[in-house]
């Protein structure tokens, strides 16, 4: 049995619920992240994977830990880019979460990076042994008619997924399914988390 627990330091119910039905056992930890510092001027996997390491820096892992002490912790962060070219992150308001949706009715591409650490605990402090930092990304349509809008909002807040806290305020699982006309790529890197490569990476590092 696998006796090692993954450290998530994210707030993402969808981020969450990917790993729950993936039966891999992790505990939610916080991270002080100031993610305006970064460069948004960057291209989408640059800048993603910048935020996931910019997340990790700034974990906050328990400071009573065995020495030699073994933990993996998890940071990702996940944007898109509408038809435009342009980055869309969390909509600042009801108006530009509208804005968003409706730009990617002409199509968008989404991308997550996740950086994963191994971390031992050495003299007092975790010392990073292992890290990998990974992409993926797919292009895709999400149409959401003009008189599913409002709709389309209550459902995010009844499901507890509220789309002021999504990326493009989109959520193409549950609930959204239903307005996404096409996929190509990593269906769970929309999601918010790309569960074929961090299963991969985990591997890698000894976790299972």
């Amino acid at each position: 049995m696998n006796k090692n627990i993954l450290y998530l330091a994210s707030q993402s119910k969808s981020r969450q619920k990917l790993l729950k039905d993936a039966n891999i056992p992790y505990k939610l930890i916080e991270q002080s992240a100031d993610e305006t510092v970064c460069d948004w001027t960057l291209p989408l996997k640059q800048l993603v994977e910048d935020i996931a390491v910019h997340k990790m820096n700034h974990i906050i892992l328990p400071k009573n830990a065995k020495e030699n002490e073994i933990s993996y912790v998890l940071t990702a962060d996940t944007l898109g880019i509408n038809f435009e070219g342009k980055i869309c992150g969390k909509p600042s308001d009801k108006n530009d979460a509208i804005q968003k949706i409706k730009s990617y009715r002409k199509g968008a591409q989404t991308g997550t990076a996740f950086c994963l650490d191994k971390k031992i605990f050495k003299n007092g402090k975790w010392e990073i042994q292992e890290r990998i930092l990974k992409f993926a990304s797919a292009k895709y349509i999400f149409d959401v008619p003009d008189d599913w809008i409002e709709k389309y909002f209550e459902l995010s807040i009844n499901a507890g997924i509220s789309y002021m806290q999504l990326s493009g305020a989109v959520a193409i699982e549950e609930f959204g399914a239903q307005f996404l006309k096409n996929i190509n790529g990593s269906y769970t890197a929309v999601v918010g988390l790309p569960m074929f490569e961090l299963r991969e990476s985990l591997s890698e590092n000894g976790f299972f």
